[in-house]
């Protein structure tokens, strides 16, 4: 709990200098592909993305994560990366394989090891937007998110 707690402070302070620094790159929002053509997809907008200079090797990235009414992203693994996630505004509904379905309101969070297959992600709400703020800390390089190939 420290951990996330700790976590979230960075966060929340990168994302105040990221948003208020005239000097940060402006990053465009990057849709991700839907489900199925009944549901929308979720968009990544870009906070804060730096080398960790302690870890060689490693990056921390901040990103929020948009979720229109009724939107589900697509099956999708994050690397080697560990992943924080806090929900800003609404609710999620997530599922890692081999966990059970949680759900998650304003002011929750989570986080996924290395490796974790996240099969379900959706914003539970028909009319209402969802935002999270997530947090990886993976390969320098790496793709921060690869969705599974369809079948």
């Amino acid at each position: 709990m420290r951990i996330a707690g700790g976590l979230l402070a960075f966060a929340t302070l990168t994302a105040t200098t990221a948003c208020s620094t005239s000097n940060q790159p402006a990053h465009a929002k990057e849709p991700t592909a839907a489900v199925a053509s009944t549901h929308p997809s979720e968009t990544l907008e870009p906070l804060l993305q730096q080398a960790l200079p302690n870890v060689k090797g490693k990056t921390f990235t901040s990103a929020v994560v948009d979720f229109p009414p009724n939107a589900r992203a697509m099956p999708h693994r994050h690397g080697q990366a560990f992943v924080y996630a806090y929900v800003l505004e609404g609710t999620v509904r997530s599922k890692l394989d081999g966990k059970p379905v949680s759900t998650y309101h304003q002011g929750e969070n989570w986080v996924e090891q290395p490796g974790a297959h996240h099969v379900l992600t959706e914003n539970t709400s028909r009319t209402e937007r969802a935002k999270l703020l997530v947090i990886f800390v993976s390969n320098t390089g790496d793709k921060l998110k690869v969705d599974d190939p369809r079948s």
